[in-house]
């Protein structure tokens, strides 16, 4: 009798115990089920009728517009980026609307800066504008070939040099930072340092006049060293084709103010 006890008593523990293995996985299933049927509903559905902008600029648009134009339509836009009201945009269809051709409005020489996100602070997007980037938004030969294309090539109607507040390059110039290629790339920058005689106070990167002062200059020098160095387009500004124009971005506002 006890040996049938003790024997009774080992199968009913055996049949707890699958019991309890078959709850615990079933509540996992369902667990798991619940999480999926949770995360499909969080999925975000985008609202086609928000998007505003499908389209890409086309040979005609770009050829229909003046410099002047061009300007306006990136004041328009910096002024919709300061209010965060960016336009909504199906990249999707743009990259396959732009994957054969390109009529870009304009070249926006622009620091490096990874503050100074230039598509965004004009609210533009695939294949509205140019970028060319480089630290201190100075002018070499291989910038102005790509600004020599972008405009006599790709029909862009405006250069515009964009400098910024609180540069990093600005400052490494004025304080005569020697590092590496570094050292050679901020020889571009001293013109701006030496034409800017106004501000008062010590001639270091901790006097801010001093550095606004450079940084506007710096935008001008590089205008200046377009025209002077590139025939093609001083021959088209010349000509009314395209307009080069010089703008600092407000690091604080957002704001680009052209100068």
């Amino acid at each position: 009798m006890h040996f049938c006890a003790l024997l009774l008593s080992k199968i009913l523990k055996t049949i707890i115990m699958r019991k309890q293995i078959i709850t615990l996985v079933s509540l996992l299933t369902l667990s798991t089920t619940i999480n999926a049927q949770q995360n499909e509903s969080e999925t975000i559905q985008i609202d086609k009728s928000q998007i505003r902008v499908e389209t890409v600029l086309t040979e005609e648009e770009q050829a229909a517009l003046s410099p002047q134009q061009v300007i306006e339509i990136l004041k328009a836009g910096n002024e919709r980026f300061v209010r965060s009201n960016l336009t909504a945009r199906d990249h999707s269809f743009q990259i396959r609307e732009s994957a054969d051709a390109q009529f870009p409005k304009a070249i926006v020489l622009s620091c490096v800066d990874s503050r100074v996100p230039v598509e965004d602070v004009f609210d533009k997007g695939i294949g509205d504008i140019f970028v060319a980037r480089v630290a201190g938004n100075f002018v070499n030969d291989d910038i102005l070939g790509s600004m020599e294309f972008a405009t006599k090539v790709a029909g862009a109607k405006l250069i515009l040099v964009l400098g910024h507040e609180n540069c990093g390059a600005i400052h490494a110039a004025i304080d005569g930072a020697k590092l590496g290629h570094i050292t050679g790339m901020l020889k571009n920058i001293a013109p701006a340092i030496k034409r800017s005689t106004v501000a008062k106070g010590p001639r270091s990167s901790q006097n801010r006049l001093l550095v606004h002062e450079v940084s506007e200059n710096n935008v001008i020098v590089t205008i200046e060293k377009i025209v002077k160095e590139s025939e093609i387009l001083k021959k088209m500004m010349e000509n009314g084709e395209i307009d080069i124009k010089g703008a600092v971005y407000d690091m604080d506002t957002g704001v680009v103010n052209f100068l």
